[in-house]
């Protein structure tokens, strides 16, 4: 049952839902989530979907660009809920769907140790092992990736964001995650310009492949084009850089996308969850560095 008067708070969205506050909620949604969702369709979607004895706890909070984004998962792992906001806190988008797990896969991590592929601080984009939070999640060539962009003051780029350049991750270096032999070398793929255009033909656009034994090989994508330094059978070192953060392939915005298989091909093999030499794990939102 829908309950009245209850003020909404934005780290009880949970909560909310699973109470049954769903007018709280509903009125503080953008006018233009309340011109595609009336009332009635929202209160009808949330008891259809979350049962009463739902647990939903907040897992991750992402804030770049003026746009924010938290995300909420029953404890389950069966359902989960993603809310947008804008900058004045007001839900702009919120989904609601079921979870797909792995709980196998989840507890499968690789024997080599990795540290970042990157200096200084970036920003998780996609991480975690739900949906919601990575949507690599999904696909199981994939479903451990990480997609790193650097934030400045909350934005990744300056400008109006067409230009590659306009970005703070596009050139920074990207740098071996540990120890092993380069297996697979493409370059040559252009940086998609205007930003926001992409190149389905190419996803991986430019990319380095490195095997680290153990039918271990890391995944390190998108290079700006020409700045790869390493070329097939080379042996490196952890740190040592491969090239420069770009935009090219299936790319929205310059970023690292950064995976480890147990096939040196992206699309036969299957991810592996990656052991951090830190002892953490990296989630959607949070700010890191090898420090």
């Amino acid at each position: 049952m829908s309950k009245e008067n209850v003020p909404f708070e934005r780290d009880q969205l949970g909560n909310h839902l699973v109470n049954g506050d769903y007018t709280s909620v509903y009125n503080n949604t953008s006018e233009a989530f309340q011109d595609q969702v009336s009332f009635d369709q929202f209160k009808k979607l949330g008891e259809g979907f979350i049962p009463g004895d739902a647990n939903l706890t907040l897992q991750t909070s992402f804030s770049l660009n003026g746009q924010d984004r938290d995300t909420w998962v029953d404890d389950s792992g069966e359902l989960g809920a993603l809310a947008a906001y804008d900058k004045t806190e007001t839900i702009i988008g919120l989904q609601l769907l079921p979870l797909e797990s792995y709980p196998e896969t989840d507890q499968t991590f690789t024997k080599t140790s990795f540290e970042l592929p990157f200096q200084d601080e970036w920003l998780v984009f996609w991480g975690g092992t739900n949906e919601l939070a990575n949507y690599h999640y999904a696909h199981d060539n994939q479903r451990y990736a990480y997609d790193f962009v650097v934030s400045e003051d909350g934005q990744s780029f300056v400008g109006d964001g067409s230009r590659n350049e306009n970005y703070h991750t596009f050139g920074k270096k990207v740098v071996a995650p540990a120890d092993g032999e380069v297996v697979r070398v493409v370059d040559g793929i252009k940086d998609n310009e205007p930003v926001g255009t992409m190149n389905a033909d190419s996803p991986a656009g430019n990319y380095v492949v490195i095997d680290h034994g153990n039918e271990e090989y890391s995944f390190l994508a998108h290079f700006q084009k020409g700045s790869i330094q390493v070329e097939e059978g080379d042996q490196i070192r952890q740190g040592d850089v491969l090239g420069a953060a770009g935009n090219s392939g299936n790319s929205s915005e310059p970023h690292i996308h950064f995976h480890v298989s147990d096939s040196p091909d992206l699309d036969k093999g299957s991810s592996i969850r990656i052991q951090w030499e830190s002892g953490k794990e990296y989630l959607q939102g949070q700010i890191i560095s090898n420090d």
